[in-house]
């Protein structure tokens, strides 16, 4: 599985139990630490912890094991690392504050890399 089908499975596992304003950052000519970051919202810490949880089921039946993640005892923002693909998912709340799209969405040329799923 490549970068780019894996990206396409975190967005389905997300889209599958309702995450929110779901968005895939190619990040691929900003950082040799991943080639996408995807970020979700969701509704309460319990919907962002049964996100995370499916994205890592799904993955791990591709075969591509989460190598780690961080916040889940928070709950507010965890980060899933699949290493081709960094996913975040958070309260709407946390998301706003910390605007990763806008930080990662601006490529070297200046162009937008974002796309929504």
């Amino acid at each position: 599985m490549n970068s780019e089908q894996l990206s396409e499975l975190v967005v389905d596992a997300l889209d599958d139990i309702k995450g929110l304003n779901i968005v895939k950052l190619d990040v691929r000519g900003m950082t040799a630490v991943t080639d996408f970051m995807i970020v979700a919202s969701g509704t309460s810490s319990r919907h962002v912890q049964a996100l995370v949880d499916n994205v890592a089921e799904k993955s791990k039946a591709a075969g591509h094991r989460p190598i780690g993640v961080e916040g889940e005892e928070g709950g507010e923002w965890v980060l899933l690392d699949l290493n081709d693909a960094l996913v975040h998912v958070m309260l709407p709340k946390v998301r706003e504050f910390y605007n990763l799209e806008k930080l990662w969405s601006i490529s070297a040329s200046g162009e937008a890399a974002a796309t929504e799923g």
